[in-house]
C-alpha cells in the first residue's frame, strides 16, 4: 500500500502555500439544511445520519452517522474532529443506556497516523466497511471491524482530512492534540450519551503510535473524563524516537528478508559490524535486565545531511521520496546491464573492508536503514530494476516482498470529493479531503517538539494498571519502517505491574479463523503483543482477516492464548522455532507494474547456503557469549579466593 507519493505530493503543494501566504489555510463545518439550532444534544442525530446515497455503494451498509463536531478550545470554534460512525447494530449508538446491572457493550475508535494522515484512508483501505480499488470502485470489506463494535473513524488532530481549523489554530504540541481529543470525546458523547458509560476501545496505527499515548496522559489528567477507556491498541506505532524505531533494527529486517542483501553473507557481515560499531547490537532479556540506554546517533561525516536531523526532530512517517539521497554516490549506475550491475555490485563488496575496516561507514553513518535500502535498489533483483528516474520510491518500506512499481492506485480522494460524497457524509465544503499531509505544529513549522512517548511509558503504565487499562501492541512481519523489534524493545523498556518488560519471550503461535497461522502472540500482566505473520505496516489491509480474529478474540474479546499464568505456564504452550528475534519472511518477492505481474524466489541452493551460514554463525556467536560467561565467572571466583586468602592471613 503506496501513501508516499499523495503524501509528498501533498507536502509540497502545502510547503508552496505556507511560503507564499505565510499563514496557513483556515476551513470550517459546513452548516447542511436541517442543523439543528441547539448546542450539541442527542437532537442532532438525525442531522449527523447519513441518509442520502453515497456513489458507487450497490451494497447494503450499516446505519452510520458523519460530521465534523468542535474540539472546545477557547477561542477556536472552528476547530473541529471530522467523524464517522457505523452502527454494529441497528440502533446500537443510538439506544438509550440499558438497564442497571447489565454489561454495557463496547464500541470503538480508530486513528491513522502520518502526522496528518486522515483516518477515513483507514476506513476505505483497511478495517472500514468499504474497500475502494485501484479502479475507484467501491466494494465491501467482509472482515470491517464494525462486525465486532459500534467503531468511529476519526480525523485528528484538527485540519486533517475533513476536520477543521483556523488558520493559527493547529495543535501546537502532542499535549494540546490530546486536550482537543478529549474535547472532541467531550461533545461526541452529548450527541450519543450511550457511548459516556460504554467501554471505549481506542486503536490506531503508525504516528497513532504517538497520539494515543498522549491521549491517555491527557485522561489520566482528567478528574471527571467523558468517557471510560478500556484498553488501547497499537499497531506498528512510533512509541518510540526513530532511531529506535527505524535505524536500530535494520540488522534484524535484513535477517527477516535476506532477500534485500541477495543472501550475501559477506554483505550481512558487513552490516553485523556496523550495527555493533553503532551500538545497535541490543540483546533483549526476559525479564529485561535493567534500562537500555539512548544510543547516541552518529550520522555521516562524508557529506551533508542536515535535511536528516530536521526529519529525525519531526520523527514522523518516513513517507516520502528519497531519490536525491544517493544520486550523489550512485548516480552512475543508472542504465547499467546486468553484467556492469553485477560488476559494481563485487566492487562494492571488495570495498567493504576498506570503508568499515573497524570503524563506522563515513558515508553513512549509522542510518542502516537508508544503506540497506540504498544497497538493495542498485544491486538487487527486482528492486534494482528501477533506474535513478523512476517517479516513485522502489522499495516499500511498508511491506518488504512488495516491490511492484509503481503500486497499484491507493486514492479515495476523488469518491471522497465527490459532492454526493460531501453532502451525504456533512463534510466541509471550504476544503478538499488528502489522505496525509505534513502537520504544521502551531502554524510555525513542521516539526512536532513533543517527546516521543517511550519517555513516559512506564508512568502511562502505571495509570492504565491503576485503572484496569489493558495495552496491546501489535507488529507487521513485513514493516521495515517501523519494525516489530523495536517494539518489543519498547515493551522490555517498559515497567509494568511492576516488573520491566514481559517475563517470557513471546513465542505462541496463534491462528486466524480459516486456521492460517497468523503469528505470535504473548501476554502478561494486562500487556498484550502480537506479531504478524506476512503483514505489513497496514496490518488490516495485508492480513484483514487475522486482523479481524486479532480485533474480536484479544482486543475487544479476551482469548487466553500466549497468557503467562502464574505457575509460568503459558496457555496455548511455546514453540521454540518462534523464540528467536526474528519470524522469518517468506521467500516470494514481489513486482512488476501496477498489479503484481510476477514474483521471484531465489533458489533454494542461495537459501540453503544462507541458512546453514547464519545458523553456524549464531552458533558461533552463542558460543563465544558462553566462553565469555565462563571466562567472567572464573576471573570473578579467582577473585574471591584471592580475598579470602587475604583475609585468612
Amino acid at each position: 500500500m503506496d501513501f508516499r507519493r499523495t503524501i509528498v505530493l501533498s507536502y509540497i503543494l502545502l510547503a508552496i502555500s505556507f511560503s507564499v501566504a505565510q499563514q496557513l489555510p483556515s476551513s470550517s463545518p459546513h452548516q447542511y439544511p436541517g442543523q439543528p439550532s441547539i448546542g450539541l444534544s442527542p437532537e442532532w442525530q438525525s442531522y449527523f445520519e447519513v441518509t442520502d446515497p453515497l456513489p458507487n455503494i450497490t451494497f447494503p451498509l450499516g446505519r452510520s452517522f458523519a460530521g465534523n463536531i468542535p474540539v472546545q478550545r477557547e477561542g477556536h470554534p472552528d476547530n473541529t474532529l471530522f467523524f464517522w460512525a457505523v452502527e454494529k447494530t441497528q440502533g446500537s449508538l443510538t439506544s438509550p443506556a440499558g438497564p442497571a446491572g447489565s454489561t454495557p457493550a463496547p464500541w470503538g475508535i480508530w486513528l491513522n497516523g502520518g502526522p496528518g494522515s486522515s483516518s477515513l484512508a483507514g476506513l476505505l483501505f483497511e478495517n472500514g466497511p468499504i474497500r475502494i480499488g485501484s479502479d475507484y470502485g467501491a466494494s465491501p470489506n467482509e472482515y470491517s471491524w464494525d462486525r465486532v463494535a459500534d467503531y468511529i473513524w476519526v480525523d485528528q488532530p484538527v485540519g486533517t482530512g475533513f476536520s477543521t481549523a483556523d488558520a493559527d489554530g493547529y495543535v501546537a504540541d502532542e499535549d494540546q492534540m490530546g486536550q482537543d481529543f478529549m474535547g472532541f470525546l467531550g461533545n461526541l458523547v452529548k450527541v450519543f450519551p450511550n457511548l459516556a458509560g460504554r467501554p471505549l476501545y481506542l486503536s490506531g496505527e503508525s504516528y497513532a503510535g504517538t497520539y494515543i499515548p498522549y491521549i491517555m496522559k491527557a485522561y489520566f489528567g482528567m478528574a471527571n473524563a467523558p468517557v471510560k477507556i478500556a484498553k488501547i491498541a497499537i499497531g506498528d506505532g512510533s512509541l518510540t524516537s526513530e532511531q529506535v524505531f527505524e535505524l536500530l533494527p535494520a540488522i534484524k529486517v535484513i535477517e527477516t528478508f535476506p532477500q534485500i542483501i541477495g543472501y550475501d553473507i559477506e554483505v550481512h557481515k558487513y552490516f553485523e559490524e556496523q550495527t555493533r560499531l553503532c551500538g545497535y547490537d541490543i540483546n533483549l532479556t526476559y525479564p529485561q535486565n535493567g534500562i537500555i540506554p539512548t544510543i547516541p546517533l552518529q550520522l555521516p561525516i562524508g557529506r551533508d545531511i542536515g535535511w536528516y536531523e530536521m526529519q529525525a526532530e519531526q520523527r514522523r512517517s518516513r513517507a516520502r521520496t528519497f531519490k536525491s539521497l544517493f544520486t550523489a554516490k550512485v548516480v552512475a549506475l543508472n542504465g547499467l546491464t546486468k553484467r556492469d550491475r553485477e560488476t559494481a555490485r563485487r566492487n562494492w563488496k571488495r570495498d567493504l573492508s576498506g570503508r568499515a575496516n573497524g570503524t563506522i561507514d563515513p558515508w553513512y553513518g549509522c542510518l542502516l536503514f537508508d544503506e540497506f535500502m540504498d544497497y538493495a535498489i542498485n544491486y538487487t533483483f527486482p528492486w534494482s530494476l528501477a533506474g535513478q528516474d523512476s517517479e516513485t520510491w522502489p522499495f516499500d518500506y511498508y511491506d518488504v516482498p512488495d516491490a511492484t512499481n509503481p503500486q497499484p492506485a491507493m486514492d479515495a480522494s476523488i469518491w471522497l470529493n465527490d459532492n454526493r460524497t460531501r453532502t451525504a457524509l456533512h463534510a466541509p465544503t471550504d476544503k478538499d479531503w488528502t489522505m496525509s499531509f505534513q502537520f504544521p505544529f502551531g502554524a510555525k513549522g513542521f516539526a512536532d517538539p513533543s517527546v516521543e512517548p517511550m519517555a513516559f511509558m512506564t508512568e502511562l503504565a502505571t495509570n492504565a494498571s491503576k485503572q484496569g487499562i489493558h495495552i496491546v501492541l501489535y507488529s507487521g512481519n513485513n514493516d521495515a519502517l517501523i519494525s516489530h523489534f523495536g517494539t518489543e524493545l519498547a515493551i522490555q523498556n517498559t515497567t509494568f505491574g511492576g516488573i520491566q518488560g514481559f517475563t517470557k519471550k513471546p513465542s505462541t503461535p496463534w491462528q486466524d479463523d480459516s486456521g492460517n497461522f497468523a503469528g505470535i502472540i504473548h501476554q502478561e500482566r494486562n500487556w498484550t503483543y502480537v506479531l504478524f505473520e506476512n503483514a505489513g505496516h497496514l496490518v488490516p489491509a495485508s492480513r484483514p482477516e487475522a486482523a479481524l480474529t486479532f480485533v474480536r478474540d484479544f482486543f475487544f474479546g479476551n482469548k487466553q492464548t500466549g497468557l503467562v499464568q502464574p505457575d509460568g505456564n503459558v496457555v496455548g504452550g511455546q514453540d521454540p522455532k518462534l523464540a528467536v528475534d526474528i519470524l522469518p519472511g517468506r521467500p516470494e518477492i514481489y513486482y512488476g507494474a501496477g498489479a503484481t505481474q510476477s514474483t521471484y524466489v531465489y533458489p533454494e541452493a542461495t537459501r540453503a547456503e544462507w541458512s546453514s551460514q547464519t545458523q553456524s554463525r549464531v552458533a558461533s556467536n552463542v558460543n563465544a557469549a558462553l566462553d565469555k560467561s565462563i571466562s567472567d565467572c572464573t576471573v570473578l571466583l579467582s577473585a574471591i579466593f584471592a580475598l579470602n586468602v587475604v583475609l585468612a592471613l
